[in-house]
Parts: structure tokens; sequence; C-alpha cells
């Protein structure tokens, strides 16, 4: 659960500077953050694609390696049409845009309660895509480095919501540290259906791409639907497995 004790404190160091300072980031220091998070983004998906191939590479199959990269990719494009079907993204959408709703009233009318930021903080905290991913990679193989990029836009966010609405941000600790955890800690119980390594470098690859595309949100190149390729973390070491 270290990713999930990184985001929390993330949360608790952010939204202690808001209460501090008590007013919103600079558009200028917006950009800034948001280019500095997309290095590291860029960072933690290359570290995972890195971790995906090296187990490929080290056996010295090219017949491997491709077949690795297939799996993925029909992993991905299962992933994607499943997540439509459920209509995952569609889902998290609107409750992301309910916070959002909320967040923005309570800025146009300049009075919020603790309420509201507790409710307000918790969504946007909990339902994003990488809440999910993050949690299952720190859980199936150790690697928090996708809860720790969270924890750094959340703590961020955090600035501007604590000047918003308050100590009220805080509360938003105890469901997101039970929701992560819970996530990971059923994560790491399967992780023994894991052993082979195959299988968790089907997981790393698929999620390097999907933490690659985050990118491409954070810098507001291309819009993606991101959280319907999760499923792609379940069709990838199943076709591996299927595949051995």
């Amino acid at each position: 659960m270290t990713g999930t004790i990184i985001n929390a404190a993330a949360v608790l160091v952010g939204g202690a500077i808001g209460l501090a300072a008590n007013r919103r980031i600079s558009p200028a220091n917006q950009r800034r953050i948001k280019l500095l998070l997309a290095v590291l983004t860029i960072v933690a998906a290359g570290s995972m694609l890195w971790d995906g191939l090296k187990g490929a590479l080290a056996r010295g199959s090219f017949l491997y390696i491709a077949k690795l990269c297939a799996v993925v990719l029909i992993a991905l494009m299962f992933g994607n049409f499943t997540g439509h079907l459920l209509g995952i993204q569609r889902r998290l959408n609107k409750l992301g845009q309910y916070a959002k709703e909320r967040f923005t009233k309570a800025q146009t009318a300049g009075t919020a309660n603790a309420s509201d930021g507790f409710v307000t903080c918790t969504l946007l905290f909990c339902v994003g895509p990488m809440a999910i991913l993050g949690s299952l990679q720190d859980g199936l193989t150790g690697d928090f480095k996708i809860l720790a990029l969270k924890g750094a836009m959340d703590g961020l966010a955090t600035i501007a919501f604590a000047a918003t609405f308050g100590r009220g941000v805080l509360l938003s600790l105890v469901p997101l540290v039970i929701y992560q955890g819970t996530l990971t800690l059923l994560a790491r119980w399967l992780q023994p259906l894991m052993e082979q390594q195959a299988l968790l470098d089907s997981i790393n690859l698929a999620g390097g791409f999907l933490v690659l595309c985050i990118v491409l949100i954070i810098l507001e190149v291309r819009k993606v639907e991101l959280a319907n390729y999760l499923p792609a973390l379940i069709y990838a070491p199943l076709l591996m497995w299927l595949l051995r």
C-alpha cells in the first residue's frame, strides 16, 4: 500500500498549503505544473514499458516479443470494446462532472461547507482511472509510480480545493485510503496467480501504454477515454495464459 500512503500524504500536504495560502494557482504556474506532470508521466510510462519488455528481451526470442506486443494490442482493443459496452468512461464522467459542478458553484457563490469539500474531493480523487490502474499495479507488482504520480496531481488540486472548501477536503483522505487500499490488497491477493513472468510482462506493457495516454490528457492534445481501456488489464494476462 505504499502508493496509497504516498497519495494520501500528497493530499494532506496540498490541503495544508491551500489552507495556509488561501489562493488559487495562477494560470502561468498551472501551465508549468502541467508540463512537469507530463514529464513525470512519460518517465512513469517509460519505466512500465521497459519492465514489460525487459523480460522478453532477456529471453532473446523475437517470436516471444512479437507475441507479447500482439497480445497487448489485442487486449487494448478488447478492453476498449468492453469498456464502451459497460459505459465505464461515461459513468465516471458523470461523477466527475457532478464534482466539478459543485466546485464551480462553490467558487461562484463564495460559500461552501465541509460536506461540499468532502464529496467533491472524494469523487475526483477516487473515480479516475489512475486510482484503479495505480492500485492494481501496486498490488500486483509492487510498483507505486502511478499512484505517486496521481498523488502529485491530487496534491496540486487539493491546494485549490482547500482554498475554496476549507478543511472539508482533508476528510476525503478516509475514502481515498479505503478505496485504493482495498483495490491494492485485492490485487495482492491475486498476485500468486501471476507468478508467470509473461503474465506480469503483459500487465506492465498494457499499463505503460495506458499511462502514456495520460500525457495527451494532461497537455490537452487529445481527449482519450482512458477508463474504457481498463479491462485490457484483465484481457492481457488472460490471453498470455491461454497462449502459453
